[in-house]
């Protein structure tokens, strides 16, 4: 079917060829015979009627070409104005110009068909937009607003939105964050109204309609996680807290009240003396534990704000890598370290991301010491824009079950450790805007990646 329709057009543009021809040559045979009518006058209405027959035979062809012409005209505006309803109706021309006018409405059919599917889908989109649970906003750099859907109305507290600026009494700094927020970066809204309290987690991206930029923000309604977020760590803190002042504390409390009965004897024997001894120096001991497990909590909310500077990655793992050297050799553990590139750089505080490096190499060589061919390997690469710090031993793993608790406070797999330093790195990468995760396979390696 549609290779028929060049070759229907091209005969009509021949037809069309064809009848121009024969009206010239019968327009260039009245002319010839004008002058030979002329030439015996006894007939005057001969080479009258030879001219008028001339004159409609031009006024013939005038037409023809000029109808052709105001048809094209008209089929070109209609396609540049995006009018369809133009419709020609065939006839009165022939059967060449018939064929035109049909591929002309064909044409307009095959454009007003896509127009109408193109405006079901736009209906379809709008339909999805408005009724997603994500809040959606779009403006251009004035700030008029080209679509905001229902869920943004209902976050906002707005039933129509012209401008962003009419936001501005909806919270402090809701207008900057909307106007100023970059692609690919999130923030964070706090809106108090009547009393009620609504966190917004946003994000933007930049696009382009023509010469005009606009910007689209996602507004999402965060409280209710935030709650759940907050609700649990507490339970998790006060079942921490609780474990640990009752391990300290019960001991202490039972010893006591034996060295108290001891003391209220009249006389006191040289064992009691010595069990009073005993549990004074276990009361001691145990408080000083309670002590350092308080100053330890106390460190975590203590972490100094970063600042921010280009540094080399090459000369942080030189720094570390030589600081830790010699508790390695001491491990008997292989400790290497690459960068790729070479000229990695990243914006950090460099004393804090070593703080971070010296205590995930020590954990890690912890966990690699006194196995055959133990090794632990520093390295530095991208991922797509973001640079990606490795931490890898080949140690023996972190079970499952305690990878999603190892960054609790307090949470510890030694004997001896006090469960705050992979809390206190991640709080540091969280103050930097990167992340912390640990990855493991039980005998083969674990891995602990920083990403800036």
């Amino acid at each position: 079917m549609a290779s028929d329709r060049p070759r229907r057009r091209r005969s009509a543009f021949g037809n069309f060829r064809a009848q121009v021809v024969v009206r010239v040559l019968l327009l260039g045979l009245s002319l010839m015979l004008l002058p030979l009518s002329l030439r015996n006058l006894d007939y005057p209405a001969i080479p009258m009627a030879i001219g008028v027959l001339a004159a409609f035979q031009v006024w013939s062809l005038i037409r023809f070409v000029d109808r052709t012409n105001r048809d094209l005209a008209r089929f070109l505006q209609a396609v540049r104005y995006a009018d369809f309803s133009q419709t020609y109706v065939t006839g009165g021309l022939g059967s060449s110009f018939d064929e035109l006018k049909r591929s002309f409405n064909e044409v307009l059919d095959a454009f007003r068909a896509t127009r109408a599917e193109k405006e079901e889908q736009g209906l379809y989109l709008q339909m999805v937009v408005q009724h997603i649970g994500v809040g959606l906003v779009a403006f251009d750099r004035q700030g008029e607003v080209s679509l905001i859907n229902n869920a943004a109305k209902r976050l906002l507290r707005v039933n129509r939105l012209a401008n962003v600026s009419d936001l501005e009494s909806r919270g402090p700094g809701l207008v900057e964050t909307l106007t100023t927020l970059g692609p690919r970066r999130k923030a964070l809204l706090r809106l108090e109204e009547d009393g009620e309290v609504r966190q917004l987690a946003c994000f933007a991206a930049l696009f382009r309609t023509g010469e005009e930029e606009h910007r689209l923000v996602s507004l999402h309604d965060i409280q209710s996680e935030l709650e759940e977020q907050e609700m649990e760590a507490w339970q998790r803190l006060i079942r921490v807290l609780t474990h640990e002042i009752m391990n300290s504390i019960t001991p202490i409390a039972s010893l006591s009240a034996t060295a108290e009965g001891l003391l209220q004897q009249e006389t006191v024997a040289g064992e009691d003396v010595n069990d009073v001894r005993t549990a004074v120096h276990t009361i001691h001991r145990r408080s000083q534990g309670l002590l350092q497990f308080v100053d330890a909590y106390r460190d975590l909310t203590r972490v100094p704000a970063p600042e921010f500077e280009i540094t080399p990655v090459s000369g942080l793992f030189e720094r570390v890598t030589q600081l830790m050297g010699h508790q390695f050799q001491e491990a008997g553990v292989e400790l290497a370290h690459a960068v790729e590139p070479a000229s990695l750089e990243v914006t950090a505080d460099p004393g804090q991301v070593e703080q971070v490096l010296i205590n995930l190499l020590r954990n890690a060589c912890d966990a690699a010491g006194g196995r055959d061919g133990a090794r632990v390997e520093l390295t530095a690469s991208m991922d797509r824009d973001r640079v990606v710090i490795d931490v890898t031993d080949n140690g023996p793993g972190i079970v499952e079950e305690a990878l999603d608790r190892i960054f609790i406070p307090f949470f510890t797999t030694k004997q001896e450790g006090s469960g705050i330093g992979l809390s206190l790195c991640r709080q540091i990468m969280r103050l930097h805007r990167g992340t912390i995760s640990a990855r493991s396979e039980p005998g083969v390696r674990t891995v602990f990646s920083l990403r800036f």
